[in-house]
């Protein structure tokens, strides 16, 4: 039995080819994923290994929630003299750190926001970065900066830099640039380092560090010198970690910020698994039915179900283990490209060889081989059932009435559960608490619809008679050909199905959210622009000040952060000029005014429904400065992403905070928005690199590139899906052609012509991809609904948008699937020889 699957294999190579691909496509998939994250992940981990042979402890100050800001314990030199002259430490190094924007020689910043920072250079010779040319920083004007920066835009020793802390211009000079093994520097961010008196008095820190960095003598180990330490300084006020430590701790985080990643890739390489499952049923289905009277044959001669079971999982066996071989082989190929296209996109990981481990060969393989196995095993079953008398005589073919009811009223049973999960997962007030279920009812959804695919493909498909009787009688062969096996047509088609299905679904929701961030801003917001720093910090209160001053500017307000304890709650305040947030913005008001004035407040609803306040209510709040006020409320507004919480004038909450800070600040001018608006407004800030200048339309856009991003990241692995089920077409016709080849000899010889026959092939594969396209819109356009019901509870402004226009796209996608997948099956067809064909069995 085992030679014969063998012989059946090989004698049938390029039927299985395709399976083989399918099969290749998604262990590569997943293979590819386990590279690429496991490549980086080491190499940052390498890296952030390097950033710590400096350290061999670091003390910073321990937090102690019962004491204010003020009370908190410092580190000052009294602390990191102690540290340097304790027994076993060699130095000991004080260390600020803050967030500075670079401007590249065009003026743009440079990184990307989160990834740009700066610290102080130790002395003279700091081991923690050491210079590759010039020397170290001295002074206000002068900077060093790292040396991938100054590779990347072109600076040298002795260039002026334009920066900015939190707002204010500043021009230093290069006077080194060093090297650093800092991860985000890798990652395309930028390091500056000013000499440690500049940094303190920039970083808003005189006479404080962040952290005390300690390097133990030769032949003193780090959790000694963490224990001498511990007798030096006082233990209740500050903390210590073993350089270790930070390496094992910072690897884990690494680790985890690629799990999302990690998880995202092989979501998408298990749905290319998923549809390719169903080619891999459909191919053994069809290469069993194809060998119903040799498998007859062989049980009549004395093979056992289980012989001819084992039989059909062993060319499995064979065809998982080619494929899965070979997708390990192009998976790490596509880990390479994974990492060079990432890298291309500006991501920048750091460097370091592919990482082949022994986790992910064992990954590939039983993915592979097992995959397939389980996909082959219910044709394997099927055909052991099948008697030897009733195979010989081909009177097993139709399917029982009873198994279609039976399958039918499974199908309906799982689609209405799943159909009654989505719905109920929408009623779940967090989004974060229906993610879970939502995701379940569309499984069940998903599985049911393929179940009742057979029952589904002919009143779909019979829709589509009107159009094809347009092309004769190949179009009307073409409709009865695609119906003919609804099974084997609704696995086709489900491929095709569920990678539109994902597809429709995140557009409809993307283009719902976008949509609704649009309205929000051009509903709440009537400031002309809006001022806040690159890298999401806080502006300095000069900011605003520069900015009241300039020509044409009729109103201004910053929004200004603070905290206040109220009843016991923690609430987030919001300092704004009250005399100009009418002009600024038009909060829907639910109950009240939204007049700020005084002690006059408004308060979004929910935070008033939380106190069980209205338009009139007064209650009381603790500053953190301890001081206690009452407020009224004088009105309730209904909240959105850019205005939430307590509102309050600024001459009310900025007298209880020490170090005022201001998330954005929102400016209306006199002759709206325009580009010579826009650059004096600039022009008052310096040009500053850190900070943006947007007006309604730049917020609109920098969000809708992250959503474009996203989608287009999303479309690209996705793509895989549809790759996969584009294979499943064309075996599913080339074996058609195959089955039917003394028909289409027949036809042939009463008169069918091969344009013809290549006409009836065409239209039978467009068909079944249109009726895949249809169901996977169908469900796409639901799922979309249901995770912008999701939405719509967290955002007020969110309402249900379909986009006709890549909806029709996707149609056109199917139907250009459909042509370019009958290419080959079609041109085989016409080329049988009708005699030989007539003749065949």
């Amino acid at each position: 039995m085992f030679r014969t699957a063998l012989r059946n294999v090989l004698a049938h190579k390029t039927r299985l080819l395709m399976t083989v691909l399918a099969v290749m496509l998604g262990v590569a998939f997943v293979s590819g994923t386990l590279v690429f994250t496991n490549s980086i992940s080491e190499a940052s981990e390498r890296a952030s290994a390097k950033g710590f042979t400096a350290v061999d402890v670091s003390v910073t100050p321990a937090w102690d929630e019962d004491k204010s800001d003020d009370e908190q314990t410092k580190l000052t030199p009294d602390l990191l003299d102690r540290a340097d002259r304790t027994e076993g430490a060699a130095f000991a190094i004080g260390s600020v750190t803050s967030s500075v924007a670079l401007a590249d020689k065009d003026g743009k910043p440079v990184g990307n926001g989160w990834q740009v920072s700066g610290g102080n250079y130790w002395g003279t010779d700091d081991p923690r970065y050491p210079m590759a040319e010039g020397h170290a920083p001295k002074g206000g004007d002068e900077v060093a900066i790292d040396s991938k920066t100054a590779e990347r835009h072109g600076y040298k020793v002795g260039d002026k830099v334009r920066m900015s802390v939190d707002g204010p211009v500043l021009t230093p000079t290069v006077s080194g640039i060093f090297t650093t093994d800092d991860g985000t520097v890798d990652a395309g961010g930028s390091l500056s380092l000013f000499d440690t008196a500049t940094a303190q008095k920039l970083f808003g820190k005189p006479g404080e560090y962040d952290e005390i960095i300690v390097k133990a003598e030769s032949g003193v180990g780090q959790d000694a010198l963490m224990s001498a330490l511990g007798t030096s300084l006082p233990k209740d006020s500050v903390e210590m970690q073993t350089g270790a430590e930070l390496a094992s701790d910072q690897a884990a985080v690494i680790a985890r910020s690629m799990d999302s990643l990690k998880q995202t890739l092989l979501v998408a390489a298990g749905i290319s698994l998923f549809v390719g499952t169903f080619l891999i049923a459909n191919t053994f289905t069809m290469l069993v039915a194809q060998r119903t009277k040799e498998l007859a044959l062989m049980r009549a001669v004395g093979a056992s179900r289980r012989q001819v079971t084992r039989s059909v999982l062993f060319e499995a066996f064979v065809v998982g283990t080619i494929a899965a071989v070979t997708g390990l082989a192009a998976g790490v190929g596509i880990g390479a490209g994974l990492r060079s296209l990432m890298n291309s996109f500006g991501a920048n990981f750091a460097d370091g060889p592919l990482v082949v481990s022994p986790g992910t060969v064992v990954a590939a393989l039983a993915v592979g081989v097992l995959i397939t196995m389980l996909a082959a095993w219910l044709p394997a079953r099927r055909a052991a059932k099948i008697p030897p008398v009733a195979a010989m005589n081909s009177v097993h073919a139709q399917a029982t009435t009873k198994s279609l009811v039976l399958r039918n009223t499974l199908g309906s049973l799982i689609t209405a559960a799943g159909v009654a999960v989505v719905l109920a997962a929408t009623t779940i007030d967090k989004a974060t608490n229906a993610q879970g279920p939502m995701a379940l009812g569309a499984f069940l959804v998903v599985i049911g619809v393929f179940v009742l695919t057979p029952l589904l493909s002919r009143p779909l498909i019979a829709a589509a008679a009107p159009v094809l009787r347009v092309f004769g009688v190949s179009g009307k062969l073409a409709r009865q050909n695609a119906v003919r096996n609804p099974r084997r047509t609704a696995a086709t088609a489900s491929a095709l199905m569920i990678g539109l299905t994902l597809i429709t679904a995140m557009t409809v929701a993307a283009v719902g959210v976008q949509k609704a961030i649009n309205k929000m801003a051009a509903d709440s917001v009537k400031a002309d622009y809006v001022v806040s720093m690159s890298n999401f910090g806080y502006l300095s209160p000069d900011v605003a000040e520069k900015l009241a001053g300039v020509d044409g500017v009729t109103a201004s307000s910053p929004l200004r952060k603070g905290w206040a304890t109220v009843e016991d709650t923690d609430e987030s305040l919001t300092g704004v000029t009250g005399s100009a947030l009418g002009q600024l913005t038009d909060l829907p008001v639910k109950d009240g005014v939204s007049e700020v004035e005084g002690t006059g407040v408004v308060v979004d609803e929910k935070t008033a429904e939380d106190h069980g306040w209205k338009a009139g209510s007064k209650f009381t709040v603790t500053y953190d400065d301890d001081q206690e006020q009452q407020l009224t409320v004088a009105g309730i507004y209904e909240a959105n992403e850019l205005f939430s919480g307590i509102m309050l004038d600024l001459p009310t909450l900025s007298p209880h905070m020490e170090d005022a800070a201001d998330q954005q600040v929102m400016v209306k001018m006199a002759d709206g928005t325009s580009d010579a608006a826009k650059d004096s407004l600039r022009a008052a800030l310096g040009d500053s690199p850190a900070i943006k200048v947007q007006d309604k339309q730049d917020l609109s856009d920098e969000i809708a590139k992250t959503i474009t991003l996203m989608l287009n990241i999303l479309y690209g692995l996705l793509g895989m899906a549809v790759i996969v089920a584009v294979l499943g077409v064309i075996n599913t016709l080339a074996m058609s052609v195959f089955e039917r080849s003394q028909e289409i000899g027949m036809l042939r010889a009463i008169g069918l012509n091969r344009k013809g026959v290549k006409r009836m092939v065409r239209l039978e594969s467009l068909v079944i991809s249109l009726f895949g396209a249809a169901l996977g819109i169908g469900l796409g356009v639901f799922f979309g609904w249901a995770a912008g019901e999701l939405v719509g509870a967290e955002v007020a402004t969110y309402e249900l948008v379909l986009p006709w226009d890549r909806i029709g796209v996707f149609v056109l996608l199917a139907a250009v699937v459909g042509v370019l997948a009958a290419l080959w099956p079609a041109r085989r067809a016409a080329r049988l020889n009708m005699l030989s064909a007539i003749k065949a069995e």
